[in-house]
């Protein structure tokens, strides 16, 4: 026994279940104190009960902090290994619903596009006008599918059109060419079909739909990346890339409209990256833009020829007034 402690027998108990009740091993007290009258602990306990107080429970065995603190561990990890499970199912039905995500975000692009155009044309003029943008952008989505290449859906943004996402348009400037040049092809020809219906059955709104077509078609030639006019003269003569970029910049200034701010920006730091990579003068750069004369000439056709074809249909299909509405804005 040490300085200082203490050990004092148990005293007994009378009664027919009586047994000795331990007490504790040591109690330390001052040297100058005197220990207080210890009581007996009555052999008769609460069931459940500790007979040696709550300050000497086995921490192993006895509910005490620790044994809390492991119960809320493990609460907590049974929460996380739940989570993680619930996690699972939902990531297994996203993938299982994988494939019509294209298809709802092309339609829910759409339908906020025709709801923000609505506010300036009304529904049946707003709707029109989304579906020949559809019909355009699909050109694309065909053409990248013919090159062998992977196409997202057309996504939609209210005010500044369409558009489809690809890795690549293609090995060469030429394919790029196609790839350009086949949205205007089909979106001509899609306002060609809604002038058609317009004068058959004489609808003056049909026939400013269409106005509008042709008009989305032309402006997507301007020779400038990344237009479809721009994808062109990568085929064709690349240095038209800056001839069509001060197009823009001085059409920005006669008309300061803040969405063709956009389109330069986007212009110009596209035709800065896309010149400076080929003023590398790589052998994948060389390659890329070699394209023999003979498919310059097919792809400098179609582009003349698209822009004469939907200058005549703007012609055709213009539509100032009509039934006191004015289309003199469009």
């Amino acid at each position: 026994m040490d300085s200082g402690d203490l050990s004092l027998p148990a005293p007994s108990v009378s009664g027919p279940s009586a047994v000795p009740a331990p007490m504790p091993l040591a109690q330390s007290y001052p040297s100058q104190a005197r220990p207080a009258a210890i009581q007996p602990t009555p052999s008769h306990l609460p069931a459940g009960e500790n007979p040696f107080g709550a300050q000497h429970e086995d921490r192993g065995n006895g509910p005490g902090p620790v044994r809390s603190l492991r119960r809320r561990i493990g609460g907590i990890f049974a929460g996380l290994v739940a989570l993680i499970a619930k996690f699972g199912v939902a990531l297994k039905a996203l993938l299982v619903a994988l494939p019509n995500v294209k298809l709802l975000t092309t339609a829910g692009t759409a339908l906020i596009s025709v709801a923000a155009y609505s506010l300036f044309w009304g529904w049946t003029f707003a709707a029109g006008f989304v579906v020949l943008m559809f019909v355009h952008e699909m050109g694309h989505v065909i053409q990248l599918r013919r090159e062998g290449l992977k196409a997202s859906a057309p996504m939609f943004v209210p005010f500044l059109g369409a558009v489809v996402v690809a890795k690549s348009l293609g090995d060469n400037a030429l394919a790029e060419a196609r790839v350009g040049l086949a949205g205007p092809i089909l979106g001509t020809a899609g306002a060609a079909v809604c002038l058609a219906i317009g004068e058959e059955t004489n609808s003056d709104m049909l026939r400013a739909l269409a106005y509008v077509g042709f008009f989305l078609n032309l402006i997507n030639l301007v020779p400038v990346v990344p237009f479809d006019g721009g994808r062109a003269m990568a085929a064709m003569a690349p240095w038209m890339w800056f001839l069509g970029l001060g197009a823009m910049v001085a059409l920005l200034l006669i008309t300061r409209n803040p969405f063709l701010l956009i389109f330069v920006l986007l212009g110009g730091m596209e035709t800065w990256r896309r010149w400076k990579l080929r003023g590398t003068r790589s052998l994948e750069q060389a390659a890329y833009y070699r394209v023999s004369p003979p498919h310059r000439l097919i792809v400098g056709a179609v582009y003349i020829g698209l822009i004469i074809a939907l200058a005549i249909g703007m012609h055709e299909s213009q539509i100032l007034t009509s039934a006191g509405h004015s289309f003199r804005s469009i």
